[in-house]
């Protein structure tokens, strides 16, 4: 898992960010932000950087950490300069080239996060400051990664600055979906408030093989007591649960939202008793 992220996350530096000079956050955003003012070698200096942000992420984040991260810090510039060697000339709009550089980059570094370690690149900032903050992954990886692309607007201008933001949100946005997909499950979450909510409860019960939860509510305007039964499906059953709500009940009232990361029983265990 490690290798794979950390291939996705090359493959996006070595040709999209760097050949089209993408603000796009990460040490190779940094790279091709501050290269105007120090006239480096960027590829070098990501790799080092990597290297120095793995010591950091060791103090702050501990022993078996930096274990893990290690083996992404040291493939990470292996696999730079391998395909280095081997360019591969792309004529596309700039636009696409940040789309898909924000996506693989996303992919990548989300698939090296499951796993509890890192590419040992500016992941790890988002990380300690999760640790300190408890706030989303995918959201401090965001605002880090754009205020990086912030640092190029002096020399790069303006839209190139608006391209780097492109980048970062597709980046996000594919950094969260990896994080929030759990096993590969994904559930609806349904409310349903209704008079018969009994029956509802044993077909649920007898036809999905699903538990519901009764919950005691009360109504804002007729301040009237009724029962509301929470229920978790998966996306297969969910036709089949609102057939049954139609049929016991047409008139009840139904809340439905998406669910991820579902844990516990029908989801990453099944009782024996099913």
């Amino acid at each position: 898992m490690v290798l794979f992220g950390t291939f996705l996350l090359t493959v996006s530096v070595v040709y999209f960010v760097l050949p089209y000079s993408i603000l796009s956050g990460g040490v190779a955003g940094i790279a091709v932000a501050l290269e105007p003012f120090f006239h480096f070698d960027r590829t070098v200096f990501a790799n080092w950087a990597v290297i120095i942000l793995l010591f950091v992420g060791w103090i702050f984040l501990g022993n078996d950490f930096a274990k893990k991260t290690v083996l992404s810090s040291v493939v990470y510039p292996i696999f730079t300069t391998i395909l280095s060697r081997y360019p591969i000339e792309m004529e596309i709009d700039p636009i696409l080239a940040s789309i898909y550089a924000g996506l693989l980059a996303g992919l990548g570094l989300g698939i090296v996060m499951r796993t509890g370690a890192s590419t040992g690149g500016m992941d790890i900032p988002p990380l300690v400051l999760h640790k300190i903050t408890g706030l989303k992954i995918a959201t401090l990886v965001v605002i880090v990664d754009a205020l990086t692309v912030a640092l190029g607007l002096a020399t790069y201008g303006m839209s190139q600055v608006l391209l780097g933001l492109v980048s970062v949100y597709v980046s996000g946005r594919a950094i969260d979906k990896v994080l929030s997909t759990g096993s590969g499950s994904t559930a609806k979450s349904v409310q349903i408030i209704s008079d018969k909510y009994e029956e509802m409860r044993v077909r649920i019960d007898e036809m999905l093989a699903r538990g519901a939860t009764i919950v005691n509510v009360q109504g804002g305007f007729t301040k009237e007591n009724k029962v509301m039964l929470l229920c978790v499906v998966s996306q297969e059953q969910y036709s089949h649960l609102l057939e049954i709500i139609r049929k016991v009940d047409d008139k009840a009232f139904v809340i439905t939202t998406d669910a991820t990361d579902m844990h516990g029983e029908g989801f990453t265990y099944h009782s024996p008793n099913i």
